[in-house]
């Protein structure tokens, strides 16, 4: 059993989708979470009796005082979740440099952000825990291979992977483990975007779409949230506590092929 009592984590990007599922499930397993996003998820936090608060995680300023409301609130941080992201399908050809910059800035400079700004709280209670303190970074299988319209959003995955791992490296002194996840197609917001974006490009209604994105997986179905959200209360738990700088993959089979 994933045990998490007395562990309090952080997840951004916490108000629907992988977030929300991280939320839910890291609270079952026992900790106080505090969740984030561009407005406050109150009603989730008050369901699962954590806090919240409006974030923007391309803001350093936020960043800082989301460390300080933390401390203040919860009593520090021993779990971050930097989950927040954007997804983007358009050819170079058509992507501006507002919309690569947009994306790296949500995607890559808040993963970087936000681990820099809780160091401080999480090396003040690594030592309380046999696995110590936590972050996991969700990337994508985007981050694992390329993809014809995603170049964008490859870029920003593929960094999100690179970055854990050399986090993982200087952290492990202070005994902060840093791991990645790496999702297939998700039942979320951001996969019918993916399927109506599929379908615009090869110009097919939606349910073949939907069933060409699900073949994409050797399993023959897309994911749901609570698949992915079992991997993040995994990774952030003395179970995982030999693991650092590991992408854990929750794709269906896709990169396997």
């Amino acid at each position: 059993m994933n045990d998490l009592a007395g562990r309090i984590a952080l997840v951004t990007g916490a108000s629907r989708g992988l977030g929300e599922a991280a939320a839910r499930a890291l609270a079952k397993a026992g900790a106080t979470v505090a969740v984030t996003d561009l407005a406050a998820p109150e009603a989730l936090a008050a369901e699962l009796g954590g806090i919240a608060r409006a974030q923007d995680v391309t803001s350093e300023a936020d960043w800082a005082a989301t460390m300080d409301w933390l401390r203040a609130e919860a009593g520090g941080l021993d779990i971050l979740v930097n989950n927040a992201g954007l997804w983007l399908f358009k050819p170079i050809t058509e992507t501006t440099l507002d919309d690569w910059r947009r994306l790296h800035a949500v995607n890559v400079e808040g993963v970087f952000m936000g681990t820099r700004a809780a160091i401080p709280l999480l090396a003040e209670r690594a030592a309380k825990w046999p696995g110590g303190a936590a972050i996991v970074n969700l990337s994508s299988v985007a981050g694992l291979r390329g993809a014809a319209g995603a170049s964008c959003y490859n870029s920003t995955k593929g960094a999100v992977r690179l970055f854990t791992k050399g986090a993982a490296l200087e952290l492990a002194p202070a005994r902060i483990r840093v791991n990645s996840v790496h999702p297939g197609v998700i039942e979320t917001d951001m996969a019918r975007q993916l399927i109506d974006d599929f379908a615009g490009a090869g110009g097919v209604g939606g349910n073949e779409s939907r069933d060409a994105v699900a073949a994409m997986h050797p399993l023959g179905h897309m994911g749901v949230p609570g698949n992915i959200a079992d991997a993040i209360v995994f990774l952030a738990s003395d179970r995982a506590a030999f693991m650092t700088g590991s992408e854990v993959v929750v794709d269906g089979g896709m990169t396997a092929r």
